[in-house]
This record gives C-alpha cells, sequence and structure tokens, in this order.
C-alpha cells in the first residue's frame, strides 16, 4: 500500500535581521489554529530598554489572518536573543512549551546566574516539558518532536507533516551547522542530530533557527531534505563523523560569545519573565 503524502502546513517566517533570527507561524490547511516558534523580544543592550516591534508583526499576522495561537514553542534556550513568549502569551493566550531536557541547562546555568531564587529549577515557567518523541497537536494538525542536542543539550525539532523546524541545528545549506562550544554542547552529538534530520523524507521541508547569508545572498528560512544531504557544506550526506567534529571544533575555537548572551539567557530560563534584573556575572564564562 502507498504511503499518504504528509501534510503540508502553511508557515509564515518573520526575519529579524538584528538577531538573524526566523520566527514561524505554522498552522493547518483549513485549520485556525497555530504556533508559533522562536519568538524576538527586541532589547537594546546599553540602555537595558525592551521593545516589542518584532512581536507586534507577528501577532498583527495572527490576528489579521483570524488565527488562534495554542502553542508558543522553543526549540531550545536561546543565546542571541530574548524570547517574546510571555508577550506573546499575554496578547493571544497559548501554551508555553519546550524540551525537558531544558532541566540539564538550568542545572548547568544556576551556579553562574545565582538564579535560583528567580527562575524555577524544575521547568515550571513553562506551560509544558515535551518528552522525546512526543506526539502533540496544533488543532488537527498532528505534531512530534525529536531530541536533536548538539548546539545545546535541549535542542529540538519539531516536526508538523511535511515540515520540519530545526532551531541552530542545521543551518542553510551554505551556512551549515550551529556553533557547539556552549556548556552542555557536543560537536559529536550534532553530528548525530544532523543524521536524524537527513534521515527524514527528501520532501521535508527544513526551517532553520538563524541565516547567516553569504553576501549577496538574501536571508532564506527553509531548505529540503534533498537539498540539504546535497549541498550542506558541513553535514551534507557524504560527509563522516571525524571530519564534521573536526572542522566543527576549529570553527568553534575561541569563537566570541553572542552579543546578547547574559540577558538571553536569563530571561529565555524563565521563560520570558523579564522580573526586574538581569545579572552580570563576573569573570564566570
Amino acid at each position: 500500500m502507498t504511503a499518504m503524502p504528509a501534510p503540508k502546513p502553511q508557515v509564515r517566517g518573520f526575519f529579524d535581521p538584528a538577531t538573524a533570527t526566523w520566527t514561524y507561524v505554522v498552522w493547518g490547511a483549513g485549520d485556525k489554529t497555530c504556533a508559533v516558534i522562536d519568538s524576538v523580544l527586541d532589547y537594546d543592550a546599553a540602555s537595558g530598554h525592551t521593545a516589542t516591534a518584532s512581536a507586534d508583526k507577528v501577532i498583527s499576522f495572527i490576528q489579521g489572518n483570524g488565527l488562534a495561537v495554542e502553542w508558543i514553542l522553543e526549540t531550545h534556550i536561546h543565546a542571541d536573543h530574548l524570547t517574546a513568549a510571555q508577550y506573546l502569551k499575554e496578547k493571544l493566550g497559548g501554551k508555553t512549551a519546550i524540551s525537558k531536557h531544558i532541566l540539564a541547562v538550568l542545572k548547568t546555568w544556576q551556579p553562574i546566574f545565582s538564579n535560583a531564587a528567580d527562575t524555577p529549577q524544575d521547568g515550571a515557567q513553562f506551560d509544558h516539558l515535551f518528552d522525546d518523541d512526543e506526539d502533540f497537536k496544533i488543532g488537527a494538525l498532528e505534531a512530534r518532536i525529536i531530541h536533536t542536542p548538539g548546539h545545546t543539550p535541549a535542542d529540538t525539532t519539531y516536526i508538523m507533516g511535511n515540515a520540519a523546524f530545526v532551531g541552530d541545528t542545521m543551518f542553510l545549506p551554505d551556512v551549515g551547522t550551529g556553533r557547539c562550544d556552549f556548556p552542555g554542547g557536543s560537536a559529536e552529538d550534532s553530528y548525530a542530530s544532523t543524521r536524524k534530520l537527513l534521515a527524514l523524507p527528501d520532501d521535508t521541508r527544513l526551517y532553520v533557527g538563524h541565516d547567516y547569508p553569504p553576501e549577496g545572498r538574501e536571508p532564506l528560512c527553509m531548505a529540503t531534505v534533498a537539498e540539504q544531504k546535497a549541498g550542506n557544506i558541513r553535514a551534507g550526506a557524504g560527509i563522516q563523523k571525524d571530519a564534521f567534529v573536526l572542522r566543527r571544533r576549529e570553527a568553534d575555537r575561541g569563537k566570541p560569545v553572542p552579543d546578547l548572551l547574559l540577558p538571553s539567557l536569563q530571561v529565555n530560563l524563565r521563560a520570558g519573565d523579564l522580573t526586574d534584573f538581569i545579572k552580570i556575572p563576573v569573570n564566570r564564562i
């Protein structure tokens, strides 16, 4: 019996040039229930001020198309931008969610930020923690997660029909893959995770968390599994594990931390709760 083709959900991407981040709204064809993936809260590091222009574009699109938010999802704890999850939840409703592997990330950063008093260590700041390979729904659209660590221990890919939202596990073919030098990161795990993604059907659309386009190319958000197999400069089908790990470690050696690392981690570990302060640990990272 011929297998039924995977549903093709509707996807709308929003690119934030300040952090090179893609935010996605995804919903099933003929359905008005949606999920938001990897939202952005604008943040000025010099003043400590936030703004909502990026998130408001997402809100305007959702409201303008009569969509209802069921999920506000994070692929991982981002180190380069603040999540707008709480702002979106306040304005649109929905449940915040992330992989259960956030518990390992919380444990890693608690001694550095001394944040046990303001950041629940059991993940209760999120409405839901996904198990590995957990199935869920966005309205009538069936979805599932797979654990794709390497960039961080908690990286997760959300698969919805023939679309997969891969966060920083894999970038567009001419960019490669995400760095693996954060605490708990692993080039070996990253390679294994790329193999999980390349094992998906060739027509699966892989939506990336960031794009850092070479000169002359506009930011793009998606490549198919077939395109990634054929052309990913770091993780294509013909690249072996040892070569991947060696190149990944060489590229990450001495790499500067993201500009918004300290505020991003603290806010994102709180599921987007700004509280009243962000700590600056001195000589700890």
